[in-house]
């Protein structure tokens, strides 16, 4: 075709060589024309009647295609196709050589991008998926575009240069140890990345400790060569992939996943306020509805134990007695057992510590039902309100250091 104008050129007179040059330019913008409309009608289409089309769906996965631009990208394929086969009708075979390199590492370029947008679809499919908070392919997906753009590269680089990607592999023995230097966080990143989804170390959402780094907080997100800890008071810690399974953190999933979060803590009772309890106390004792029924129980079962051994109880330290203390553990464990917010299933323990110059503990280890931190926090500190208010009732009394007005009271009793 382009020989006829070319023919048709040289009867308006033009020279031989002015009408090669003017047939080879409108040649090329006629090609090139042709490619912007084919561009134009192929982006068209991809974005109008595509896009409507797979709106309409009920499927997921093509949304996430269409809206990672896997398609807008493969647009790109069809004017270069279009050069490439308009180029091959008018040049000659050298200049077509050369051409034909420059739009092959072009599709090899498109490829590429259209490979790193469907992982990023792949990625978000799978994301959405409920598999994906037990094994997460972030890395594998990260490992992906890295070695896609490595392969890629070289074969552009083939391709411009006219060798055999063989030449560029072939000489990557001589730089093995500068590209372990370059991509050492990488190469770490990525076994480090297997090995926390294998034995399913770490996920997205996970809360994790690691004083180390300075993390305390929710795990956002788990990448190639990184893990984003957002902290409680909203700032963000970075740390190496590697580092989580090189050194040791704390991972409180499994508090999140039992249904219940642990209350440890323990309130110090001055030892001097310790007794047996009298007849008044025990009557007093009687009237506590969690406590009624045990106070009964063990009253019978100290006295029958008592006779059984015929101890003179006059004197209390024979023979058995209850204490305001022995007691007043009874009545946590009753009113804890009865609380609406502590879990029936898990480890309920109320529990003497060793005493010390700080008094002598007794310490809560139960768990919540309720996991929130706020609503933890509040059930946590209700209880321990309650405690120290019934603590009189048992006749029993806090131990703490003496304070500022503590001293100043004995300075007046000294004084008067």
């Amino acid at each position: 075709m382009w020989q006829g104008v070319r023919d048709w050129i040289e009867t308006l007179g033009l020279e031989e060589g002015s009408a090669d040059l003017l047939t080879i330019s409108g040649a090329m913008l006629v090609v090139a024309v042709a490619a912007t409309v084919a561009y134009y009608v192929t982006r068209f289409f991809v974005t109008r009647v595509l896009r409507a089309a797979v709106m309409r769906t009920d499927t997921r996965w093509d949304n996430e295609l269409v809206e990672a631009g896997v398609f807008t990208r493969l647009s790109h394929l069809v004017p270069a196709l279009v050069l490439q086969r308009g180029a091959g009708s008018m040049l000659s075979a050298e200049a077509l050589r050369a051409v034909d390199s420059v739009i092959s590492a072009y599709l090899v370029l498109i490829a590429i991008l259209t490979v790193d947008a469907l992982l990023n679809a792949i990625q978000k499919i799978w994301d959405g998926n409920r598999v994906s908070r037990r094994f997460q392919i972030r890395t594998v997906v990260q490992v992906a575009k890295l070695a896609a753009y490595f392969l890629g590269g070289i074969a552009v680089l083939a391709l411009l240069m006219r060798r055999s990607p063989l030449v560029f592999f072939s000489g990557l023995g001589a730089f093995t140890a500068v590209l372990m230097l370059v991509f050492r966080d990488a190469i770490l990143g990525f076994v480090a990345g297997i090995q926390l989804s294998v034995n399913n170390m770490v996920r997205r959402g996970d809360w994790i400790e690691m004083p180390a780094h300075g993390a305390d907080g929710d795990v956002i997100d788990v990448s190639l060569t990184t893990v984003k800890v957002q902290n409680w008071d909203k700032t963000v810690s970075t740390i190496p992939t590697y580092a989580l399974v090189s050194e040791s953190f704390k991972n409180w999933r499994g508090m999140s996943e039992s249904g219940g979060r642990r209350i440890k803590r323990s309130i110090s009772i001055d030892m001097t306020s310790v007794r047996f309890c009298d007849a008044e106390m025990l009557d007093r004792f009687q009237k506590i509805q969690y406590i009624s029924d045990y106070v009964k129980a063990k009253l019978d079962e100290v006295m029958k134990h008592n006779e059984e051994h015929g101890f003179d109880t006059s004197i209390l330290v024979n023979g058995r007695h209850l204490t305001n203390l022995g007691t007043f553990r009874a009545y946590i464990e009753a009113y804890l057992h009865n609380h609406p917010k502590i879990h029936p299933d898990m480890t309920f323990l109320v529990r003497q510590l060793p005493p010390s110059e700080l008094g002598l503990p007794i310490e809560i280890y139960v768990f919540s039902n309720d996991q929130d931190w706020i609503r933890y926090e509040a059930i946590q500190g209700d209880i321990f309100d309650h405690i120290i208010a019934v603590l009189p009732l048992f006749d029993l009394t806090v131990f703490q250091a003496p304070t500022g007005a503590d001293l100043r009271a004995l300075d007046r009793l000294a004084t008067d």
